[in-house]
């Protein structure tokens, strides 16, 4: 419904409870008429209707409960008490109100705009409605939202210019004008503020400021400035020492942090800061390993949280689904980006060499009735598992076994349905996959086998159309891994030496090379992450099976050589050995999947001949058909 219509409804509601007595729903009304329009003309005008039936707007304020503070309701408390005069109080109520909801114009009211208020007002209300409100808006002020909180800033802006000796006024403005990403004024009014009282608060803000400002030295001047008369705040250390680390210099950093331990072992923001820092110099996974732990010994630490994030963010496996190499989905990728590209196109792909079963997972899931095809095998044989397994995703049909089909049956439509909500590309960390994945842990096994192999389709909204439309791959790659994340809670109460979660997992990873061989091992690396116990072993398999693939590698193409190497360069429990091995075997395969194929125009030349073969002894379709040709052979 459209929000004025709502918005209308709700006041009419209103009218009709005024005229029968009943003020207390009408109140509520109006409160949900502004919850739904706070731009609703007619719901101010009515406001104003109830106030006069009560006796005026300070009366009226009692129909609006304090122990019900439905955002609605606090902007008509904010409006009566501006019309009453109480102008202090209504700032206070409105900047509440925004902050909650800082997306909706609820600054856009006429009494906020009076050029007279700022006089009425006195430079303590203001600070404290400007201090309430810069805690609870993002930093920077994203461009949509800034329109909307406009009014409250100018009205912030003309209290300044009436107070200029107000420095607690000043400082709290600068961390506003900061927001909105005007970093002269938020300079400036925090250096006014400390030149009228030198106090602590104010070199923090004046610091952040200048931060803003990319005055870097002389943000860490002021701190440091601020540290030596004042060592107490050892968060500032922390800010301090990241500022180091910003800027090149994270040894410098670890400094200030280490004299901040000094002062308090179990700082929350210290121990964690440090461990980011330590990554900055050294590089590789071990100190975010170490800020897991650090994480799951302290879970009330939210800084470590937000820093493994960060560091994660945008790493393969460490933050998001590691992408795909194969020939066959370049291909998908260009025929999805074609003009009039058409899911139930049918499209006919012939490769030279067998790829991944699963990559017709995501052909088929971009084009339904499309075909997938291949000239011949490599040796090493990828259709063979690295050991005897018990548990059989695929199997390879056809003449010639080079048509890989689901091995088993589909799952539930429930399951599929709950691993198509669960589901997601990326993470925080691989502690937080793990953890997302408990929703998975009451399906049974043979569902999470079976979606494997039969995935659901993306959800319907605006990731699930682009991922359907131009990157179907991504999502069987998503749905496979958290079904094996899945696999990684299923009967959580076995040890995990001789459990079933290890049996399957370790299947799946030594199975046929595919795709899911990759999402079994982020379930294990996901696994070792969590629980420290089971490091040893985990990190063990995940070698052999890279060392396996990396063998093939040198007679073929493996395409997920490079996804196994970044899973055990994710386990820094290991010897050097093994992870300087893994570095130069990933440098290889990335830059292998970076290289045209040296035989390229022959190559074309002989599956063109092929396909011109096959299609020569079938009959005509009785729809357009899209042809492309791929592989890549070394």
């Amino acid at each position: 419904m459209d929000e004025r219509l709502e918005a209308e409804g709700e006041v009419a509601v209103a009218r009709l409870a005024i005229d029968s007595g009943d003020l207390r729903h009408a109140a509520k009304h109006l409160g949900n008429a502004l919850t739904a329009d706070p731009g609703c003309p007619d719901a101010y005008e009515a406001l104003g209707e109830l106030a006069a039936t009560v006796g005026g707007p300070a009366a009226a304020l009692e129909l609006f409960p304090a122990d019900e503070p439905y955002i609605g309701s606090v902007a008509c408390v904010a409006q009566l008490h501006a019309a009453a005069g109480q102008w202090e109080p209504a700032l206070s109520a409105l900047a509440a109100v925004i902050g909650a909801d800082p997306e909706r114009p609820w600054a856009q009211v006429a009494w906020l705009a009076d050029p007279g208020l700022p006089g009425r007002l006195s430079p303590d209300a203001v600070t404290q409605a400007v201090a309430g409100l810069s805690r609870a808006l993002p930093d920077p002020l994203p461009p949509q939202l800034r329109d909307g909180i406009r009014p409250f800033y100018a009205l912030v802006r003309a209290a300044v210019a009436a107070h200029p000796g107000h420095t607690l006024l000043h400082a709290m403005a600068s961390t506003l004008a900061r927001r909105f990403g005007d970093v002269s004024d938020a300079v400036a009014w925090a250096e006014r503020a400390r030149r009228l009282e030198p106090g602590h608060w104010q070199a923090v803000i004046l610091g952040t400021a200048l931060l803003a400002a990319g005055r870097h030295e002389d943000a860490l001047a002021v701190w440091e400035e601020e540290i030596a008369r004042d060592p107490s705040d050892l968060d500032l250390y922390v800010d301090v020492a990241e500022l180091y680390g910003k800027t090149g210099r994270p040894a410098e950093g670890l400094a200030w942090l280490d004299r901040a331990l000094a002062a308090e072992p179990g700082h929350p923001k210290a121990a964690p800061a440090a461990l980011a820092l330590r990554h900055a110099v050294d590089g590789g996974t071990r100190h975010l390993l170490a800020l897991c732990d650090h994480l799951r010994a302290h879970p009330d630490h939210g800084y470590a949280a937000h820093l493994l994030g960060g560091l994660c963010a945008n790493q393969p496996w460490l933050g998001h689904v590691h992408p795909a190499f194969e020939a066959s989905v370049n291909a998908l990728h260009q025929m999805l980006a074609a003009p009039g590209s058409a899911r139930d196109h049918e499209i006919e792909l012939l490769g030279s060499a067998l790829e991944a079963p699963s990559t017709r997972l995501a052909v088929r899931m971009g084009f339904p009735r499309s075909k997938l095809d291949y000239q011949s095998v490599h040796a090493p044989d990828p259709r063979l598992a690295q050991y005897g397994v018990d548990t059989v995703l695929w199997r390879f049909e056809g003449s010639d076994g080079l048509e890989g089909r689901p091995a088993v049956a589909p799952p539930t439509p429930a399951a599929a349905e709950l691993m198509r909500q669960v589901a997601s590309l990326s993470w925080s960390a691989p502690n937080a996959a793990y953890d997302h994945a408990v929703r998975l842990a009451g399906l049974s096994a043979e569902d999470l086998l079976a979606v494997c192999v039969h995935p659901p389709l993306p959800r319907e909204d605006e990731q699930g159309a682009y991922l359907l439309g131009r990157q179907p791959e991504m999502w069987v790659r998503a749905v496979q891994t958290f079904a094996c994340l899945g696999l990684a809670h299923h009967r959580a109460d076995e040890p995990w030496q001789d459990s079933r979660r290890r049996a399957l997992l370790l299947d799946l990873l030594y199975g046929p090379e595919d795709w899911t061989n990759e999402a079994a091992g982020f379930a294990l690396l996901a696994t070792a992450w969590a629980d420290p116990t089971t490091r040893e072993d985990i990190g063990a398999r995940l070698v052999d099976r890279m060392m396996a693939v990396g063998k093939a590698w040198q007679d073929r193409d493996a395409t997920i050589l490079a996804s196994l190497c970044h899973l055990v360069l994710a386990c820094p429990w290991l010897q050097e050995t093994f992870l300087d091995l893994a570095t130069k075997m990933l440098a290889a395969a990335t830059d292998h999947h970076a290289q045209p194929a040296p035989d390229e125009a022959e190559r074309r030349a002989d599956i063109t001949s092929a396909l011109a073969a096959r299609r020569a002894a079938q009959p005509p379709k009785p729809r357009s058909l899209l042809t492309r040709l791929f592989g890549r052979t070394r």
